[in-house]
C-alpha cells in the first residue's frame, strides 16, 4: 500500500512539473508521464494481494 502512495505522489509532482512546461511537446510528455503514474498508483491500490502456496 505505501508504494501505491509513493508513486501517486510522485505522479502527481511529476505532473505539475509537465503543467508548467505545456506550451512544449516535453511538457506534455512529461504530464502524461505524471498522469500515468497517478492512474497506475490507485489501480494499485484496488489490486488484491497475491496469495502464495
Amino acid at each position: 500500500m505505501t508504494v501505491s502512495w509513493i508513486a501517486t505522489g510522485l505522479g502527481v509532482i511529476v505532473s505539475l512539473l509537465g503543467y508548467y512546461l505545456t506550451p512544449s511537446a516535453w511538457g506534455y510528455g512529461i504530464l502524461g508521464f505524471g498522469i500515468a503514474h497517478i492512474i497506475l498508483g490507485i489501480l494499485d491500490m484496488f489490486r488484491q494481494p497475491s496469495r502464495s502456496r
